[in-house]
């Protein structure tokens, strides 16, 4: 399995590590030439915008939106949560807006309120979830599925191939979100 991670900016090592830890082959992917043969991709935790401007500058924005809109599984987690929605409730720009979701950017504040919690997955048990400047979720469309929360608020969201965390699994150990993933990709 070929499982390419966003590398223009943000936890592409820690992504990278987590999936290699899994037995897979995991590539990180700067421009349109590297989805080829991809058959999930991973939009790390870093800063949205930057993320953004520098997919737009090598042509990747549009070629992954194309990628996605054919059904190439992703997972997005914090930022790239952020990139996926398709509403930010807080920022004018769109982004990749595949996701029906609505999210608030840096919803659980400054980078100094960064927090560590459990979160209960519905079928993976409690999880480490490390929350980071973290988007929150406002509102699901009807296809969305809610798999975690924390304050009563989504965290972890999942349509049909799209996965979408708040939080950082990528900067613990334990690799049972990223295998989820995983498990959608084979089944997608």
């Amino acid at each position: 399995m070929k499982i390419g991670v966003l590398a223009v900016q943000g936890d592409v090592r820690e992504h990278l590590n987590a999936l290699e830890r899994l037995g897979v082959a995991a590539v990180p992917v700067l421009k349109p030439g590297d989805l080829a043969g991809l058959e999930g991709i991973v939009l790390p935790g870093g800063e949205s915008t930057a993320m953004w401007r520098l997919m737009r500058a090598s042509g990747l924005a549009e070629a992954l939106k194309a990628e996605l809109k054919k059904g190439l599984p992703a997972f997005g987690t914090c930022a790239g949560m952020i990139l996926l929605a398709k509403e930010i409730t807080n920022w004018p720009e769109r982004f990749l807006a595949v996701m029906d979701i609505a999210v608030e950017r840096n919803a659980t504040g400054r980078q100094v309120d960064s927090f560590e919690t459990r979160l209960s997955l519905n079928g993976l048990g409690e999880v480490p979830a490390v929350f980071i400047r973290a988007p929150l979720v406002h509102r699901v469309g009807p296809e969305v599925e809610v798999l975690a929360t924390w304050d009563e608020r989504p965290v972890m969201v999942r349509q049909g191939p799209l996965l979408a965390a708040s939080f950082h699994p990528e900067l613990t150990e334990d690799t049972r979100v990223h295998e989820f993933f995983l498990s959608i990709c084979r089944k997608e």
